[in-house]
Protein backbone atom coordinates (compact mmCIF):
# COMPACT_ATOMS: atom_id res chain seq x y z
CA UNK A 1 0.00 0.00 0.00
CA UNK A 2 1.44 3.31 -1.05
CA UNK A 3 0.61 6.50 0.93
CA UNK A 4 1.08 9.84 -0.75
CA UNK A 5 2.00 12.70 1.54
CA UNK A 6 1.51 16.19 0.19
CA UNK A 7 3.67 18.75 1.89
CA UNK A 8 2.61 22.44 1.80
CA UNK A 9 5.41 24.74 0.87
CA UNK A 10 6.64 26.96 3.66
CA UNK A 11 5.77 30.65 3.15
CA UNK A 12 8.63 32.55 1.74
CA UNK A 13 10.20 35.41 3.63
CA UNK A 14 8.94 37.92 1.01
CA UNK A 15 5.33 36.87 1.58
CA UNK A 16 5.78 37.33 5.33
CA UNK A 17 7.12 40.83 4.78
CA UNK A 18 4.15 41.72 2.53
CA UNK A 19 1.69 40.44 5.14
CA UNK A 20 3.37 42.48 7.86
CA UNK A 21 3.38 45.55 5.62
CA UNK A 22 -0.33 45.10 4.80
CA UNK A 23 -1.18 44.62 8.47
CA UNK A 24 0.77 47.74 9.41
CA UNK A 25 -1.00 49.79 6.73
CA UNK A 26 -4.40 48.62 8.00
CA UNK A 27 -3.43 49.50 11.58
CA UNK A 28 -2.37 53.00 10.54
CA UNK A 29 -5.67 53.53 8.67
CA UNK A 30 -7.71 52.45 11.69
CA UNK A 31 -5.65 54.73 13.94
CA UNK A 32 -6.17 57.65 11.55
CA UNK A 33 -9.93 57.02 11.47
CA UNK A 34 -10.11 56.93 15.29
CA UNK A 35 -8.08 60.15 15.50
CA UNK A 36 -10.44 61.85 13.00
CA UNK A 37 -13.51 60.78 14.98
CA UNK A 38 -11.96 62.05 18.22
CA UNK A 39 -11.19 65.37 16.54
CA UNK A 40 -14.82 65.76 15.43
CA UNK A 41 -16.04 64.93 18.96
CA UNK A 42 -13.67 67.53 20.45
CA UNK A 43 -14.85 70.21 18.00
CA UNK A 44 -18.54 69.50 18.73
CA UNK A 45 -18.00 69.57 22.51
CA UNK A 46 -15.99 72.80 22.28
CA UNK A 47 -18.70 74.43 20.13
CA UNK A 48 -21.40 73.49 22.64
CA UNK A 49 -19.32 74.81 25.54
CA UNK A 50 -18.78 78.15 23.78
CA UNK A 51 -22.51 78.46 23.03
CA UNK A 52 -23.43 77.64 26.62
CA UNK A 53 -20.99 80.20 27.97
CA UNK A 54 -22.25 82.91 25.60
CA UNK A 55 -25.92 82.33 26.48
CA UNK A 56 -27.31 84.46 29.25
CA UNK A 57 -28.63 82.03 31.88
CA UNK A 58 -30.77 84.80 33.36
CA UNK A 59 -32.47 85.67 30.07
CA UNK A 60 -36.12 84.65 30.11
CA UNK A 61 -38.66 84.50 27.27
CA UNK A 62 -40.55 87.68 26.42
CA UNK A 63 -44.07 87.57 27.80
CA UNK A 64 -46.98 89.82 26.94
CA UNK A 65 -50.06 90.42 29.08
CA UNK A 66 -53.19 91.16 27.07
CA UNK A 67 -55.82 92.78 29.26
CA UNK A 68 -59.13 92.33 27.46
CA UNK A 69 -62.77 93.07 28.27
CA UNK A 70 -63.21 89.30 28.66
CA UNK A 71 -60.22 88.75 30.96
CA UNK A 72 -56.44 88.45 30.87
CA UNK A 73 -54.37 86.46 28.38
CA UNK A 74 -50.62 85.92 28.75
CA UNK A 75 -48.57 85.21 25.63
CA UNK A 76 -44.99 83.95 25.47
CA UNK A 77 -43.04 84.98 22.36
CA UNK A 78 -40.69 82.56 20.61
CA UNK A 79 -37.13 83.89 20.51
CA UNK A 80 -36.34 81.90 17.36
CA UNK A 81 -38.78 84.07 15.37
CA UNK A 82 -36.91 87.39 15.66
CA UNK A 83 -38.67 89.28 12.85
CA UNK A 84 -42.23 88.40 13.82
CA UNK A 85 -41.75 88.39 17.58
CA UNK A 86 -39.71 91.58 17.36
CA UNK A 87 -42.43 93.32 15.36
CA UNK A 88 -45.10 92.28 17.88
CA UNK A 89 -42.96 93.35 20.85
CA UNK A 90 -42.28 96.77 19.28
CA UNK A 91 -46.00 97.33 18.74
CA UNK A 92 -46.69 96.43 22.37
CA UNK A 93 -43.99 98.83 23.57
CA UNK A 94 -45.49 101.57 21.39
CA UNK A 95 -48.93 100.87 22.95
CA UNK A 96 -50.28 100.44 19.44
CA UNK A 97 -52.63 97.61 20.44
CA UNK A 98 -54.22 99.45 23.35
CA UNK A 99 -57.92 100.08 22.76
CA UNK A 100 -58.20 97.90 19.64
CA UNK A 101 -60.77 95.16 19.10
CA UNK A 102 -60.83 91.46 18.46
CA UNK A 103 -62.62 92.21 15.23
CA UNK A 104 -62.86 88.70 13.80
CA UNK A 105 -64.02 85.57 15.59
CA UNK A 106 -64.60 82.23 13.89
CA UNK A 107 -65.81 79.54 16.28
CA UNK A 108 -63.61 76.45 16.42
CA UNK A 109 -61.01 78.25 14.31
CA UNK A 110 -59.42 81.55 15.46
CA UNK A 111 -59.88 84.86 17.21
CA UNK A 112 -58.18 87.77 15.46
CA UNK A 113 -57.15 91.22 16.66
CA UNK A 114 -54.45 93.86 16.37
CA UNK A 115 -55.98 96.08 13.67
CA UNK A 116 -54.15 99.28 14.61
CA UNK A 117 -55.30 101.03 11.45
CA UNK A 118 -58.48 101.76 13.42
CA UNK A 119 -56.29 104.16 15.45
CA UNK A 120 -54.76 105.72 12.36
CA UNK A 121 -51.49 103.79 12.78
CA UNK A 122 -49.77 102.49 9.65
CA UNK A 123 -47.38 99.58 10.18
CA UNK A 124 -44.90 98.52 7.46
CA UNK A 125 -45.20 94.97 6.20
CA UNK A 126 -42.76 92.36 7.48
CA UNK A 127 -41.38 89.33 5.65
CA UNK A 128 -42.86 85.93 6.41
CA UNK A 129 -40.67 83.78 8.64
CA UNK A 130 -41.18 80.53 6.82
CA UNK A 131 -40.88 77.58 6.90
CA UNK A 132 -42.39 77.61 10.37
CA UNK A 133 -40.33 76.51 13.36
CA UNK A 134 -43.61 76.08 15.26
CA UNK A 135 -47.07 74.90 14.31
CA UNK A 136 -50.58 76.39 14.24
CA UNK A 137 -51.83 74.25 17.11
CA UNK A 138 -54.44 75.22 19.69
CA UNK A 139 -53.23 78.18 21.75
CA UNK A 140 -50.52 79.25 19.33
CA UNK A 141 -50.29 82.86 18.13
CA UNK A 142 -49.52 83.75 14.51
CA UNK A 143 -49.53 86.74 12.18
CA UNK A 144 -52.59 87.38 10.05
CA UNK A 145 -52.13 88.80 6.56
CA UNK A 146 -53.69 89.08 3.14
CA UNK A 147 -53.39 86.33 0.56
CA UNK A 148 -50.16 87.92 -0.67
CA UNK A 149 -46.83 86.74 0.74
CA UNK A 150 -44.95 89.06 3.13
CA UNK A 151 -48.05 91.19 3.79
CA UNK A 152 -48.31 90.89 7.60
CA UNK A 153 -48.32 94.15 9.59
CA UNK A 154 -49.94 94.19 13.05
CA UNK A 155 -52.92 91.85 12.97
CA UNK A 156 -52.52 88.54 14.76
CA UNK A 157 -54.68 85.55 15.59
CA UNK A 158 -54.89 82.90 18.30
CA UNK A 159 -55.79 79.36 17.26
CA UNK A 160 -58.85 77.88 18.97
CA UNK A 161 -58.08 74.43 17.54
CA UNK A 162 -55.21 72.68 15.77
CA UNK A 163 -55.02 74.40 12.38
CA UNK A 164 -51.81 72.89 11.05
CA UNK A 165 -52.96 73.38 7.45
CA UNK A 166 -51.98 77.05 7.96
CA UNK A 167 -48.34 76.22 8.69
CA UNK A 168 -47.12 76.72 5.14
CA UNK A 169 -48.36 80.32 4.95
CA UNK A 170 -48.73 81.90 8.41
CA UNK A 171 -45.82 82.54 10.79
CA UNK A 172 -46.31 81.25 14.35
CA UNK A 173 -44.44 83.47 16.83
CA UNK A 174 -45.86 82.67 20.27
CA UNK A 175 -48.25 80.73 22.44
CA UNK A 176 -50.81 81.35 25.16
CA UNK A 177 -49.43 80.22 28.52
CA UNK A 178 -52.20 81.62 30.74
CA UNK A 179 -55.80 82.52 29.93
CA UNK A 180 -56.80 80.00 27.29
CA UNK A 181 -60.20 79.95 28.98
CA UNK A 182 -60.50 83.66 28.12
CA UNK A 183 -59.54 82.90 24.51
CA UNK A 184 -62.26 80.24 24.39
CA UNK A 185 -64.78 82.69 25.85
CA UNK A 186 -63.96 85.22 23.14
CA UNK A 187 -64.14 82.42 20.59
CA UNK A 188 -67.73 81.67 21.58
CA UNK A 189 -69.20 85.18 21.18
CA UNK A 190 -72.04 85.78 18.72
CA UNK A 191 -70.91 87.30 15.45
CA UNK A 192 -72.45 88.75 12.30
CA UNK A 193 -72.17 87.35 8.79
CA UNK A 194 -68.67 88.87 8.49
CA UNK A 195 -67.42 87.13 11.66
CA UNK A 196 -67.38 90.41 13.59
CA UNK A 197 -68.60 90.17 17.22
CA UNK A 198 -71.97 91.81 17.75
CA UNK A 199 -70.68 93.05 21.09
CA UNK A 200 -67.22 94.62 21.14
CA UNK A 201 -64.41 92.55 22.64
CA UNK A 202 -61.70 95.09 23.46
CA UNK A 203 -57.98 94.62 23.87
CA UNK A 204 -57.75 97.23 26.60
CA UNK A 205 -53.99 97.08 27.09
CA UNK A 206 -50.97 95.04 25.95
CA UNK A 207 -47.82 95.21 28.06
CA UNK A 208 -44.52 93.44 28.61
CA UNK A 209 -44.27 91.47 31.86
CA UNK A 210 -41.40 89.71 33.62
Amino acid sequence: MIVLVVLKPMPTRSRSRRARKKSGLLTRRVAALIAFILLIVIIVVAYQMVNNESADPNESPVRILLTTSAGDITIELYDDMPITSGNFKNLVEDQAFDGTLFHRVVQNFVIQGGDVSSKGINVPTIPDELPNKHSNVRGSVAMAKTAAPNSATSQFYINLEDNTRLDSDYSVFGRVIVGMDVVDEIGSVITDANDRPLQDVTLIRAELIT
